[in-house]
């Protein structure tokens, strides 16, 4: 009814964040990723491409990072290029490649890491996290282990 059943969503697909939008939360993409809007919150993707007018203000995690637009945020990649009108407020994490090219603005550390692994899996989207915080009777919180193994906070 809605589509061809058939036909699956491929890994090399790209979405893109159009100029018009706007979004604050944590995006997760297996494929690829064109920002040219504004997004408040982590980004992780197996490529992610800022677009002159894109801008992200939160954390990159991708194989292959492009900035071209604005980034406020710490950006962890193992290829990573910063074009010549991209801006970067914050920490560069590399693993094989960083290339900036004539006219990039980056203000932070640059930092390459040693036997570099990508955290990306293929089963890493909506993938739930080892602990999971629950309120305590005192108003703070506690982590509790999957495994109803209780560490104090």
């Amino acid at each position: 009814m809605f589509g061809d059943k058939k036909k699956k969503i491929k890994d090399t697909e790209r979405s893109l964040i159009s100029e018009t939008v706007s979004i604050e939360g944590t995006i997760n993409s297996s494929g690829a990723i064109d920002i040219a809007g504004l997004i408040k919150g982590p980004v992780i993707s197996k490529e992610i491409i800022i677009r002159e007018t894109g801008s992200v203000t939160g954390t990159i995690e991708g194989d292959r990072v492009e900035i071209h637009g604005h980034m406020d945020g710490k950006i962890s990649g193992d290829d990573v290029i910063i074009g010549s009108t991209g801006t970067v407020k914050g920490d560069i994490e590399f693993g094989n490649n960083l290339k900036t090219e004539n006219g990039a603005d980056i203000d932070g550390y640059i930092k390459k890491t040693i036997g570099s692994k990508s955290k990306l899996t293929p089963d890493f989207l909506f993938k739930k996290s080892k602990e999971e915080k629950t309120p305590k009777d005192n108003g703070g919180s506690e982590n509790i282990l999957n495994k109803d193994k209780e560490i104090p906070a």
